[in-house]
């Protein structure tokens, strides 16, 4: 079999993409009022200058209550004008504007936002030092609404392709977690029943914005917490997303926002520079816990590859190879062995035009050493803090 050329244009749904690099979502941290601003569109502007085939922004929530905290952008009429020239500056460069959407359910901090959190069940927020309470049918029904809503406001400000954020114990996956679903109702208990909401609201997108943007959605493999989703349930799952037909690609992911972020980021875990970004009240118990809640995790490779070949291996649709990818090698290898796209991040954090120097030969690896010193810089502009050390805007921290 003919290997494959990274940088030929390939087809995302209805979207053609320059190449088949996708530069995955993660919060830019620049938006004070939740509103775009002009570092929000240079941001996204120069991974789309350099090289990248997608940039997706992140993280744009379907509902007030559904921001991770006050400084997140919920899609609104408000916030289109912005968006618009957002997706303006990403097309001027020759890429695709992707948007991720989503709701945080329990991951939203409710002190911060001025808005009652929900989840599955009834829990504490240590963050927020608030109990999330549990939704109610009227409020699955209002979200499913909302993200069809939220998908036509985000075709109205010219984005080519929707990502549902379906990973990390936002609402979605928190519904799809044993640990954090205890409902007994038609939408906990079996898998069937803790899949529903996230099925009906990847439907609901699609119904809104039909064959005109591609849509995908970002997927836990494995939630690394105990009793969360594991990888045999995840890939069912995934089954019964192929099954009803509406997404153009699966992004495979794993690890849990506020239980095990570093599941996610492997590598370095920064705990003391993450401490001095939290309020006083949370400092404290953070030092207290900081091992448990973002243990080591030895950087590898693209270290969720053995788990997303489960899924490859399984699946006809198109899947997004995502996590610890640094070098052309890897996406040589990924994409010839059948993912049809790879995610990067980190290694585009530091260097938007890796896609270019990797196509024009002048390198082979990217410069990401993952320390992972950027996690924390999302409430001041999210950034590598060994090449910018000084906030590229104020923000204000989580609260």
């Amino acid at each position: 079999m003919p290997s494959v050329d990274p940088f030929a244009e390939a087809r995302l749904g209805p979207v053609t993409m320059r190449n088949r690099i996708i530069k995955a979502a993660t919060f830019e941290g620049v938006m004070p009022e939740a509103l775009v601003t002009p570092e929000l569109i240079e941001y996204h502007r120069a991974v789309a200058a350099g090289g990248a085939g997608m940039s997706t922004v992140a993280y744009l929530a379907v509902a007030p209550e559904g921001r991770t905290h006050a400084e997140c952008i919920w899609l609104r009429p408000e916030a289109v004008p912005g968006l618009r020239q957002l997706t303006d500056a990403i097309h001027a460069e020759g890429a695709v504007a992707g948007a991720q959407i989503g709701h945080a359910g329990p991951v939203a901090n409710s002190r911060s936002n001025k808005a009652a959190s929900i989840a599955p069940s009834r829990r504490f927020n240590p963050l927020a030092l608030r109990i999330i309470r549990s939704a109610t049918d009227a409020d699955i029904a209002r979200i499913t609404n909302d993200y069809a809503r939220a998908a036509r406001l985000a075709a109205d400000s010219g984005f080519d392709a929707i990502e549902i954020h379906l990973g990390h114990n936002y609402l979605l996956s928190a519904f799809l977690s044993p640990n954090l679903n205890k409902r007994t109702d038609a939408w906990g208990g079996s898998l069937d029943n803790r899949a529903r909401f996230g099925r009906q609201a990847v439907q609901a997108v699609r119904a809104a914005v039909g064959d005109k943007l591609a849509v995908t959605a970002k997927v836990n493999m494995n939630d690394g917490v105990p009793g969360g989703l594991k990888d045999d349930e995840s890939l069912e799952f995934a089954r019964m997303l192929q099954e009803d037909g509406a997404l153009d690609a699966l992004e495979l992911t794993g690890g849990s926002s506020f239980a095990n972020p570093m599941y996610l980021f492997r590598g370095d875990a920064p705990r003391e520079e993450f401490a001095a970004t939290l309020p006083p009240h949370a400092r404290l118990g953070f030092k207290l816990a900081g091992e448990k809640l973002m243990p080591d995790y030895p950087f590898e490779e693209a270290y969720f590859l053995p788990k997303a070949r489960r899924f490859l291996e399984a699946l006809d649709m198109p899947l997004i190879l995502l996590g610890g990818i640094n070098r052309l090698d890897t996406v040589q290898s990924a994409l010839d062995e059948g993912f049809a796209f790879v995610a990067m991040a980190r290694a585009l954090l530091r260097q938007p035009d890796l896609p270019n120097r990797w196509q024009a030969g002048t390198g082979t690896e990217g410069n990401c050493i993952h320390c992972n010193r950027c996690m924390p810089t999302i409430y001041s502009g999210t950034r590598c803090a060994l090449d910018h050390p000084d906030p590229l805007t104020v923000g204000r921290p989580i609260i």
